[in-house]
């Protein structure tokens, strides 16, 4: 047996016997809910997806959604007379609304209801834009990387093609074909333009995969092409997929934002937050809140959904390991913790069999060479 030196532990004692009581704590579950006890682990992440679904729920009640009337008794359509010249009448202590809240712009027009309006319009534009990117993504990436060869070398040269036009670029091109369309028509017009991380990520992801031995077991079996790539090696690389789809999502926001303040995106009457921007910039030194209520949503989605996206890749992913000050300020195992927890994960390991047991040589019974 191996003598422990000092207080120092042997290295990988500890860890394993770590790793070997997080595999005990989650055997037997299935890997949805791991992976959904893990995110609920990160505070930050789950606080993000709370404030994010929140901002949404709270746009949608105020000035309603389609057919449906919200609370709020302004419309983001409706001229009103300038109250308080247009500045917010929003106080915090003692809380009140006011008329206008946020200020109304040059022309009359709420300024509360405008950003509820931006914000459903960004956050529409945010969702369809990834799950539609994605799903596009995914597909090619994975055709590309199970079949490899021709089809590979095609697929490959397409997405470089698109990856070297700067996205500014082409989403301008788009939002000034489909801005008309509404925030729908433009966000799926946008995704056909904004798969190709994706595509890459999922190809090399499926490069490695497709030679591992479940993939060729299945071959053996007599399956498909088609549910090898959607059945077997696909849900393995799942966890990449729905961070990459979270970051997309992120920095869609931005991309319409821009395309928004050059003009090409969402068209009056209807509002987004990038355009609230672009009509009101020139009022920045005289009505700044014109400019910083559209601003503050815009970095507040972004921030919300980029921490959902490292929480679940951090839940994905068990190798992530989150920064803990109290973990730094543990002390060292002392020489018995240390000798257990090599005990314990010595235990863990299977017992060999099949060989000749090895004694002492002092001729004790089971030693194999003492005295008869």
């Amino acid at each position: 047996m191996s003598t422990i030196q000092g207080n120092l532990p042997e290295p990988g004692v500890s860890d394993g016997f770590e790793l070997a009581e997080t595999e005990k704590a989650e055997k037997g579950q299935s890997q949805g809910r791991i992976i959904f006890r893990r995110f609920l682990k990160n505070k930050v992440a789950v606080a993000a997806l709370i404030v994010y679904v929140a901002v949404l729920v709270f746009s949608i009640s105020a000035i309603g959604l389609g057919p449906i009337h919200g609370w709020w008794h302004y419309s983001y359509t409706q001229l009103n007379p300038q109250v308080n010249q247009g500045a917010p009448t929003l106080q915090l202590w003692p809380f009140n609304l006011g008329e206008h809240p946020f200020g109304q712009d040059r022309i009359g027009k709420d300024y509360f209801a405008l950003t509820m309006r931006g914000i459903q319009n960004s956050v529409l534009v945010m969702v369809v834009l990834g799950v539609v990117a994605t799903v596009i993504g995914v597909i090619v990436g994975a055709i590309a990387g199970y079949f490899r060869g021709w089809v590979d070398a095609v697929l490959m040269r397409i997405t470089d093609i698109f990856i070297v036009i700067p996205a500014l670029v082409i989403g301008a091109i788009v939002g000034r074909t489909a801005g008309g369309l509404g925030a729908l028509g433009l966000a799926v017009l946008l995704a056909f333009v904004s798969w190709m991380v994706i595509a890459r990520l999922v190809r090399s992801e499926f490069l490695a995969l497709r030679e591992r031995e479940f993939v060729e077991a299945a071959r053996v079996a007599g399956a498909s092409d088609a549910r090898i790539i959607f059945r077997h090696i696909l849900p393995n690389a799942i966890g990449v997929v729905i961070v990459a789809s979270t970051l997309l999502i992120a920095a869609a926001i931005l991309l319409e934002t821009a395309i928004s303040y050059l003009g090409f995106g969402i068209k009056p009457p209807d509002s987004s937050l990038g355009l609230l921007i672009s009509q009101n910039q020139s009022a920045f030194t005289t009505r700044p809140w014109l400019f910083w209520w559209p601003a503050f949503f815009i970095v507040l989605l972004a921030l919300c959904v980029n921490f959902v996206g490292d929480g679940l890749r951090e839940a994905f992913d068990p190798r992530q390991q989150r920064f803990s000050l109290k973990r730094t300020r543990e002390p060292e195992p002392t020489e018995e913790e240390a000798a257990q927890a090599q005990a314990a994960v010595a235990a863990a390991e299977p017992p060999v069999s099949g060989g000749a047991s090895t004694g002492s040589g002092d001729g004790s019974p089971g030693s194999g060479t003492g005295a008869r």
